[in-house]
């Protein structure tokens, strides 16, 4: 190996354009750095780097498509339903049925399967970005157009950015939630011209309540699936079958199983006289919702257009970031 190697450097040390690096290294150098590269090119892929780069966090499902065709899930178990569902989400066969399929299929399918579905979750992520519309009726007025906002969120503690995008209402406005440093408060401001006056607002408050039924504390995919699972505990409570409409949707690019309840008692026993939701393909949650009072009016509509799960740093939640205007 070594005279092989040997032979190799004096045919190199008799090219022109090599003399001039050849004269600043020695011989045993230049056997050493061809010798590792030898042992690189040698070793397995797999080996021959050190990558501790995690694999991407959407990357395609190993889980196997389940054995029991979607016309016959609705004769299993309510827990082979279940567990088909997380099957058939995780491998992709759930997004792969034709519409017809969809809704046959939820349709056969016991009324606790869907929340059983949900409430194992995940509902979201423990760290992750989004984009969402959202219009909301305050004090009896409905918006021109919705709010368009960017949201990074983490959870233990929770954390929360959001910014209103330029092409919604409240375009420019910023603010930051950290339970760990205030938990009863968030540190914003306004767009506009306003938005060099940062200040520290109650999550309750006045300016809060102004522009949202809710508070920081409800942005994300997880509130929806809470506010769905407890509804669906008050219809027990009351006695009342959730009666169900299914159809599929195409919202925001997103195709969605859409499920309609309706409730004969209405507000204020419950959050809405009527709510549409609609349960992404891919994923345990829901990715848009739709609220509607006692006089059929609607009030709310969120709809997630990105969801992607994410790692941030500190500074991703500190006023001082730079790329922010606080």
């Amino acid at each position: 190996m070594k005279q092989s190697m040997s032979v190799s450097l004096r045919r190199l040390s008799n090219m022109r354009s090599w003399r001039p690096l050849l004269a600043g290294l020695s011989r045993q150098c230049l056997l050493g750095a061809l010798g590792a590269c030898l042992a690189a090119l040698a070793m397995p892929p797999a080996l021959a780097q050190n990558d501790d780069t995690p694999p991407p966090l959407e990357t395609a499902s190993a889980v196997k498509a389940p054995a029991t065709p979607a016309s016959q899930v609705g004769k299993l178990t309510l827990d082979q339903q279940v567990k088909w569902l997380r099957a058939a989400q995780q491998s992709g066969a759930l997004a792969a049925l034709d519409d017809a399929q969809l809704v046959a299929l939820f349709q056969s399918l016991d009324p606790l399967a869907l929340p059983r579905y949900i409430k194992a979750g995940p509902n979201g992520y423990a760290s992750y970005e989004f984009t969402m519309s959202r219009s909301e009726r305050i004090r009896g007025q409905w918006p021109d157009k919705p709010d368009h906002m960017l949201v990074r969120l983490a959870r233990d503690p929770l954390r929360i950015y959001a910014k209103w995008l330029p092409d919604g209402a409240h375009a420019g406005q910023e603010i930051i939630y950290d339970e760990s440093k205030r938990a009863d408060e968030m540190y914003g401001h306004l767009g506009g011209m306003l938005n060099v006056m940062p200040l520290w607002t109650s999550l309750n408050g006045a300016l809060a309540r102004s522009q949202s039924n809710h508070h920081v504390r409800d942005l994300g995919t997880e509130y929806i699936a809470r506010q769905y699972l407890a509804e669906g505990k008050k219809y027990i409570e009351a006695g009342l079958p959730r009666s169900v409409q299914v159809e599929v949707k195409t919202i925001e690019g997103v195709r969605v199983v859409a499920f309609t309840f309706e409730t004969p008692i209405g507000q204020p026993r419950f959050y809405a006289k009527k709510e549409t939701l609609g349960l992404d393909l891919r994923h345990p949650y829901f990715r848009s919702v739709e609220s509607y009072d006692n006089d059929g009016k609607i009030f709310e509509r969120i709809v997630f257009e990105t969801i992607t799960p994410k790692t941030f740093d500190d500074s991703t939640f500190d006023p001082k970031n730079k790329a922010y205007k606080f």
